[in-house]
């Protein structure tokens, strides 16, 4: 079965992504319980950059095991089972969820239900099942083909912002009377700003590049835009939390310097900015601490149930894209060297926020 068909996969060198590679291989006979996926499309964005960066501290780079030296990185995609040696997932079932930027992907399917199964492959074993999971579009509540681009560019973003925001509520908000996110142009940010601004009380800071100031300020859904040189201009007398989706050591310094103590949270999000220097490590007010969103979502399904979270989950995800409509441009291209370039661009930091680009290594 799999011996039939050519994989080719993109992967970049774990200690310098800007070398990326095409590798082309015949996949070997599928195993018992194994499926081979079709990748049809994938959605790249600046999350994508992140896991490059957290690649090492977070095992990112264990999803899809490459030659030494090489990562193949995640991305949110959808695949059609090609082949199967599961009794209970049938040919030509289409599902969304992590690949790796490949034509082929083989799993070995386990805990199989209508509405998903995992990977049970050893090398993925000891990842948490949101990041082994592959959802039947047929049986999954939140998919409507007409929205598939924005399903790639926007939800598995949105479910970690959805769990920031809970996770700011539980916490009655750490007494604090501002929210404020870096890197505010990117999707992860704007979902978490979009939840924030559906909230009375709130308000919510956004700090951006000045390349993208207008383009943050025209969402509607931050209270305030500063440039990342203007924290002095940030008022110093109200308790504020922080939400860091940049990974910009020198912001973080100044930021946190700035307000001291009136700092009350101070979170690890993302790392759009990855090439800038590391932050302090005596800095005042709160240690940053890195945002876990497999244990948030233990702890939503614990107090609300598997229907109540995703009911929850599904009312916020369908408000959120909808509004994408108004900011969202989405692009697509295929082949090789689209997904080099538009890797390259993203890593160079020259993606346009209001641009969602979907690809695929199939020509055309």
């Amino acid at each position: 079965m799999a011996a039939d068909f050519e994989e080719m996969t993109y992967s970049v060198r774990r200690d310098d992504w800007s070398q990326g590679r095409l590798d082309c291989s015949t996949l070997p006979e599928l195993g018992p319980s194994e499926v081979l996926f079709r990748v049809d499309r994938f959605a790249l964005t600046s999350n994508n950059v992140t896991y490059a960066a957290a690649g090492d501290m977070l095992n990112y780079w264990g999803f899809f095991p490459a030659d030494e030296g090489w990562g193949r990185v995640p991305v949110m995609g959808f695949g059609d089972v090609l082949a199967s040696r599961h009794p209970e997932v049938a040919e030509g079932t289409r599902a969304f969820g992590f690949f790796p930027m490949s034509t082929h992907l083989v799993v070995e399917a386990s805990g199989v239900t209508a509405h998903s199964f995992v990977d049970a492959a050893p090398h993925r074993s000891q990842h948490a099942p949101v990041y082994r999971q592959y959802q039947p579009v047929d049986a999954d509540p939140h998919y409507d083909a007409g929205y598939e681009s924005r399903i790639l560019l926007l939800r598995g973003l949105f479910m970690t912002s959805f769990l920031v925001h809970g996770f700011l509520e539980d916490a009655n908000g750490f007494g604090a009377e501002r929210v404020l996110i870096s890197s505010a142009s990117s999707k992860t940010a704007i979902a978490l700003a979009f939840l924030l601004s559906q909230r009375a009380g709130q308000h919510v800071v956004g700090f951006t590049s000045a390349r993208h100031r207008a383009f943050v300020e025209g969402l509607g859904f931050y209270d305030e835009v500063l440039a990342y040189d203007e924290v002095e201009k940030l008022s110093a007398d109200a308790p504020a939390v922080f939400v860091d989706h940049s990974g910009d050591g020198g912001f973080v310094n100044a930021l946190h310097r700035h307000l001291g103590d009136q700092l009350r949270y101070s979170g690890i999000v993302g790392a759009t900015h990855w090439s800038a220097g590391p932050r302090d490590t005596d800095l005042p007010g709160p240690e940053p601490a890195f945002f876990f969103a497999p244990g948030e979502i233990t702890k939503r399904v614990e107090a609300w149930g598997p229907e109540g979270f995703q009911r929850r989950l599904g009312e916020g995800w369908r408000a959120f894209c909808q509004s994408s409509e108004g900011w969202l441009n989405v692009q697509f291209d295929g082949g090789p060297p689209a997904v080099e370039r538009v890797f390259q661009n993203l890593l160079g930091g020259h993606a346009s926020p209001q641009t969602g680009h979907i690809l695929s290594l199939w020509e055309g």
